[in-house]
């Protein structure tokens, strides 16, 4: 009851001082949907732009901007048309939705687990009242997709697409201009911060589920065949909370828990700890994080090893960035989907001699033939046992099934010399949900006490992200302190990356409680001995302390 207090309080602080604040209140609001006020914005950017800082700072990671809006044919072949779902069920008397999984929450200890005829047996059994109205009458469950729809165009013409649900696409789909920026030579990495949309079946927890959320991704393309070697000694001597997939707990440095075989790839490993760093930069508290490795029962498919980076707040265990290792899955479906090449090539270190004995097209009769796709078909040929009997269809990769005829193809043998081979390049990818992140720093660093009896509240935010970087404050607006004041106030507002704010309003002491309210390192008050000796009063956020300095030595100037 406690902690739901503190919540109550926190959130109703952050939406007096402009920092979260319900989307279109003057309408009712809606769900899932958050406004960033003139406090929260600003902290919103520079948490995100301490990220990009943070991973570009690795010197082979490069930024970029992908569209929000994406084809359906990307997200289809990703995969999100047709398995980017949750289960969802109605109430029969109110009608209001409800995630499956989150509903039964109380009756099983993970239901995000079970599948929709599991979930359904388990609605069935244990009836739980509607949250919104308390009646006992579900509709059947099924699958909803959580993507926003949109059409590309106008009239007839346009083409169907979907608002992003995640940054990550844009990225694979860049791939040959990455490729080509990096001088065909991997490793590298691409980030991007932006928006991301899931219409989420039942919005819940403020910050922690939402219909427009702000992520950040790295895709950082590897060769599978070469280790990249990592420092982990700067994480030596720090011991991680690490759960491995049956939830056994594991107190390890990074090292010991590679070295064991708990973290199963060395990159994985190493951006978990530059995960850490970031974290703990942002003033998140180490007590507070802990890494989860993904259960066999919830990995991707396509994951080789996957871990969530768990952040304690006042919702419990949230998750806010995963670690994935994505394997070659998404270049795979995108060439096989749209016809081009995604791939790297590898030199070998000794040319190698090899004999080959298979089926290509005829070109001088295919080509005629097939036009435009004879080079698709080609391919397709030559994958084709040598015990092939023609004719055989083939299957190209919009749908279309051609028939290719003996006259079509002829054998070849032939000894070559390979310098080297074309791979598709695994991916390992670091994603982060910025909101969330936000979130905790919010929750991390808001701070209750007394003074003179009565309830004090502040965010005792780190300097990298604290929206304000120092409050101007004349004691009185009269007498040329305003003026000093508002002289000194411009000189900051030049300082390039320097938020000032000024402000005259009320007494000196709740001055500085709405400065510490949104977590202003420094408070600056001319007074009256400003007007003498051009000297102000410095104050700091966390301990009150203030000392006497020219405003000539003032640190930000």
């Amino acid at each position: 009851m406690a902690d739901d207090a503190r919540l109550e309080r926190l959130q109703g602080m952050l939406r007096q001082r402009g920092v979260l604040l319900p989307a279109f209140d003057l309408y009712g609001g809606a769900k899932g949907l958050y406004d960033f006020g003139p406090v929260g914005g600003r902290l919103r950017s520079k948490i995100n732009q301490a990220w990009l800082n943070h991973w570009t700072s690795l010197g082979n990671v490069v930024e970029i901007s992908s569209p929000t809006v994406t084809p359906y044919e990307v997200l289809e072949a990703s995969g999100h048309v047709g398995e980017f779902s949750d289960f969802m069920t109605q109430c029969g008397e109110c009608d209001e939705a409800s995630r499956a999984d989150t509903l039964l929450e109380p009756h099983h200890p993970n239901p995000d687990s079970l599948n929709g005829e599991d979930l359904q047996a388990l609605l069935d059994d244990v009836s739980p009242k509607c949250p919104a109205c308390g009646a006992v009458s579900w509709s059947p469950i099924e699958a909803q997709n959580l993507m926003f729809s949109t059409t590309i165009g106008a009239g007839s013409s346009g083409r169907p697409g979907f608002m992003r649900p995640e940054t990550a696409q844009g990225m694979f789909t860049m791939f040959p201009a990455l490729y080509r920026h990096f001088r065909e030579q991997l490793p590298f990495g691409a980030i991007q911060v932006g928006k991301g949309y899931r219409n989420e079946i039942s919005p819940r927890q403020g910050m922690i589920r939402l219909r427009e959320f702000n992520m950040a991704e790295m895709e950082y393309f590897i060769d599978p065949s070469t280790q990249e070697s990592h420092d982990f000694s700067k994480w030596d001597s720090t011991l991680m909370e690490l759960l491995d997939g049956d939830g056994e707990v594991h107190t390890l440095s990074l090292t010991h828990a590679i070295s064991s075989g708990l973290i199963r790839h060395q990159t994985v490993g190493y951006f978990m700890g530059k995960t850490y760093d970031f974290l703990l930069e942002l003033g998140i508290d180490s007590q507070k994080v802990r890494f989860r490795q993904h259960a066999p029962d919830e990995m991707a498919h396509y994951a080789s090893d996957c871990w969530d980076v768990e952040l304690h707040g006042s919702y419990g265990w949230i998750e806010c960035v995963g670690i994935a290792h994505r394997g070659c899955y998404d270049l795979e479906a995108h060439e096989k989907a749209s016809g081009r090449t995604l791939r790297a090539r590898r030199e070998f270190l000794e040319p190698k001699i090899m004999e080959i004995d298979g089926w290509t097209i005829d070109g001088g009769v295919a080509g005629p033939a097939f036009r435009g796709d004879a080079g698709q078909v080609k391919e397709l040929v030559e994958s084709l046992d040598l015990e092939t009997q023609f004719p055989v269809d083939v299957v190209l990769n919009d749908g279309r099934t051609l028939t290719v005829e003996s006259q079509h193809v002829k054998r070849v043998q032939k000894t070559v010399k390979e310098t080297g081979e074309w791979f598709i390049p695994h991916v390992v990818e670091p994603a982060f949900g910025i909101d969330r992140i936000l979130w905790h720093v919010l929750d991390h660093a808001y701070d209750e006490s007394e003074k003179g009896g009565e309830p004090y509240r502040m965010l005792k935010l780190s300097s990298l992200v604290a929206p304000i970087d120092v409050v101007i404050l004349p004691l009185f607006e009269k007498n040329g302190m305003d003026e000093i004041a508002s002289e000194l106030h411009k000189r900051c507002c030049m300082i390039p990356n320097l938020v000032s704010m000024y402000d005259a309003s009320g007494s000196i002491g709740k001055r500085y409680a709405r400065a510490d309210e949104i977590g202003v390192p420094l408070c600056i008050t001319v007074d009256h001995q400003s007007l003498e000796d051009n000297t102000v009063t410095m104050r700091k956020r966390d301990d009150g302390s203030q000392v006497r300095i020219s405003i000539d030595e003032l640190p930000f100037l």
